[in-house]
């Protein structure tokens, strides 16, 4: 685990500058795993909660916001990692960035029966590529994590509702945009250098939330008939603790509904939704029949939020 006084003596910061300006005391970096280490290991303690073998997973969907790389995708690599067996499985990802878990628990809903075991993973190393130069203060938002899931019936007796929107006008405002198609590593190096770490644009994104995200949760729970306070708790993307604040403020919740551990762990990506699921399933938060809310935002930008009940 790496403190914010550890990382601002490694990046030349003044002490004290990246918890003030983040809120984020410590974060997880990865040292000797990479991300289908990561991966792989969440995966096979869903596996093991779900009292099946890894041999019974006959769908993977990779939910990971940067892959492990461009081409192949990165399912097919947790597969072999697993050891499952060729043929036996098929193996795909999905890219909804920070709201990759939700978006593929929806997806995932409408293909258990075609499938009986799917495999949700989240795995992300952040580290990799932060702007630590230009921007030490988005930089020093994030952090390394893996969660996974196993679907082994059919959520929707218990999925209540789910919604996804996209507000693509802020297409560019957060984003890696290296490693593609849009620069020519061999016509543009300099150009996919300088586009190979994470940039963002937190003004403009506070702006776009604060006027649209309080109406999108809104129409999420008048589609269950439900209002905030007949959720139990709230699952919220970790994306910083000012944000977490604020969407609390905007969305009406009462702060101790809502699982708040971005301080602790920073922003993970993709697999900070998930992530902060289990941390409220084994801190004891969530009990059975509670109703809960997984909410966020996402590069693109994308709202997303699921409502179950348990």
């Amino acid at each position: 685990m790496f403190k914010s006084c550890h990382l601002e003596e490694l990046h030349g910061l003044k002490p004290g500058f990246l918890e003030a300006k983040t809120g984020v005391s410590s974060r997880y970096f990865c040292d000797e795993e990479n991300q289908i280490d990561l991966g792989v290991a969440a995966a096979k303690t869903a596996i093991s909660k779900a009292g099946i073998d890894a041999q019974d997973i006959d769908l993977i969907i990779s939910a990971c916001a940067v892959p492990f790389q461009p081409i192949p995708a990165t399912a097919p690599a947790i597969q072999r990692a697993l050891s499952i067996t060729d043929g036996t499985c098929f193996a795909t990802d999905i890219n909804c960035t920070c709201l990759g878990f939700p978006a593929a628990l929806e997806f995932a809903n409408g293909l258990i029966g075609a499938y009986s075991k799917i495999l949700i993973v989240s795995s992300e190393l952040a580290s990799r590529g932060l702007p630590w130069k230009t921007q030490p203060d988005v930089a020093g938002l994030f952090g390394d994590g893996a969660a996974a899931a196993v679907l082994t019936s059919a959520p929707s007796k218990k999925l209540f509702a789910a919604r996804f929107e996209t507000h693509a006008s802020a297409y560019d405002n957060c984003s890696l945009a290296a490693g593609g198609t849009r620069f020519d590593f061999a016509k543009q190096p300099d150009m996919f250098a300088a586009h190979s770490q994470f940039t963002m644009d937190g003004k403009e994104l506070f702006r776009l939330t604060a006027k649209h995200f309080g109406s999108f949760v809104e129409k999420l729970l008048a589609s269950t008939g439900l209002q905030q306070n007949d959720i139990d708790l709230v699952i919220p993307h970790q994306a910083s603790p000012s944000a977490l604040a604020h969407m609390i403020k905007l969305c009406g919740f009462k702060s101790e509904r809502v699982v708040n551990i971005a301080s602790q762990v920073g922003n993970q990506i993709a697999a900070s939704i998930p992530f902060t699921l289990d941390y409220a399933n084994e801190s004891g938060l969530i009990k059975r029949g509670d109703r809960i809310l997984m909410l966020g935002t996402s590069a693109g930008v994308s709202f997303g939020g699921i409502v179950m009940g348990l």
